[in-house]
């Protein structure tokens, strides 16, 4: 575990990631696990007793779903679902919310071989319609809290971005590019405040981050505050979405079960059981409800946590944080010497934390210590498919 953050008595409280005395890597890494070749065309699926699982296909018409039964060896099977209620069915929220739940999976599991279909997994696409205004957790995992030296979190912010498919590329552009994985909870449909929904959806994601704008932005002092996080998380690309979209008949004891496991250029760097959350679903939604009037500024304007403080949006992600493993892992000795080395040589016009934060970009752009173009990150966790990004210029 990395060391506390110094004290306020030492050297005044200046939280978050900026003037602590953990040296980068110190946090305690997964151990070194290679991604397997065949890995990623094979995940088990649960049964439709214990939860629904969803894929969608392009076609002529728009995207078709699939009921997922099986993924195995590159292929998927399972239920056209446009063959099976003989009309075109683009949507599983939608036809969810037409049929419900238990009928349609009565109907998925009476299926006929007429309505069976089998199709390559690179095939997939965004798996369901979803929203571009998201609430997603920070350092909701303790080891993840540890590396990026927050001691007072969970917290909240937006991620304002429309998600992308499974196999979408990622741009790197002139950003410090992190990963990280998460699992999303999905609303089925509009929450009231202080609703406790019967049935929820999960996908997988992949939370991209500038964290050169990220540290720009972010409060030194009150990290926790979610200042400068919607503008490091939401640019373009930045929120590729699982394979298969689930949705479980007990979504707290599905969800407790999965481990999140992510490789780059196939050596594992993130493995944690989702179990390890601070902040399971209920505590989300009521931290949500807590700070539902919250605002930040984005590029130069005024944003808040959800679009209405009244409801949360059918189709938005809650996304639940990620665990110890991302990149950034605390800034370094010398990039904090150097700025303070900058600091007392003249620099006193501007912050100390920003000469710091600048020392530490430099040298993390020097080394490339961050996600290059032609890297690979493939994220794989069984019953909730798969997520695998080129990484472009």
């Amino acid at each position: 575990m990395a060391p506390r953050p110094i004290t306020a008595s030492r050297m005044g409280h200046v939280g978050c990631c900026l003037i602590t005395l953990t040296m980068a890597g110190v946090a305690a890494a997964p151990a070194v696990e290679t991604l397997a070749p065949d890995q990623l065309g094979t995940v088990e699926i649960a049964a439709p007793a214990a939860a629904l699982t969803f894929a969608r296909i392009a076609a002529a018409g728009g995207p078709r779903v699939i009921a997922v039964s099986k993924c195995h060896a590159g292929q998927v099977a399972g239920v056209d679902l446009s063959a099976l209620l003989g009309r075109d069915v683009s949507d599983p929220i939608a036809v969810l919310g037409e049929i419900g739940y238990e009928a349609l999976r009565d109907r998925i599991v009476a299926a006929t071989e007429r309505a069976q279909i089998v199709v390559p997994a690179s095939d997939l696409i965004l798996p369901v319609d979803l929203g571009d205004h998201h609430v997603a957790a920070g350092t909701n995992y303790p080891e993840h809290a540890d590396e990026a030296e927050v001691e007072d979190g969970p917290f909240l912010f937006a991620k304002l971005v429309e998600p992308t498919g499974p196999f979408a590329s990622v741009s790197a552009g002139d950003a410090l590019l992190d990963y990280e994985v998460e699992l999303a909870w999905v609303a089925l449909a509009p929450l009231a405040a202080g609703e406790t929904p019967a049935r929820i959806g999960l996908v997988l994601c992949n939370d991209y981050t500038d964290r050169a704008t990220l540290l720009r932005r972010v409060d030194a002092w009150d990290p926790t505050s979610g200042k400068g996080f919607t503008t490091g998380k939401s640019f373009p690309g930045y929120l590729p979405v699982g394979s298969l979209f689930v949705v479980p008949d007990d979504v707290r004891a599905f969800a407790a079960a999965l481990e999140l496991r992510l490789w780059v250029n196939g050596e594992l760097r993130q493995r944690s059981p989702v179990a390890a959350q601070v902040w399971d679903l209920d505590e989300m939604l009521a931290r949500t409800w807590a700070r539902r009037a919250a605002t930040w500024e984005h590029r130069g304007a005024r944003v808040s946590l959800l679009p209405d403080a009244g409801a949360i949006p059918a189709r938005t992600l809650l996304m639940s944080g990620t665990p110890g493993g991302t990149v950034f892992a605390g800034v370094d000795m010398s990039a904090r010497a150097s700025g303070v080395l900058a600091w007392l040589g003249g620099g006193w016009q501007t912050p100390l934390t920003a000469h710091v934060v600048e020392a530490y970009i430099d040298r993390a752009r020097a080394a490339a210590r961050y996600l290059q173009p032609g890297d690979r990150v493939t994220i794989h966790v069984n019953r909730l498919g798969v997520i695998e990004n080129d990484i472009v210029r």
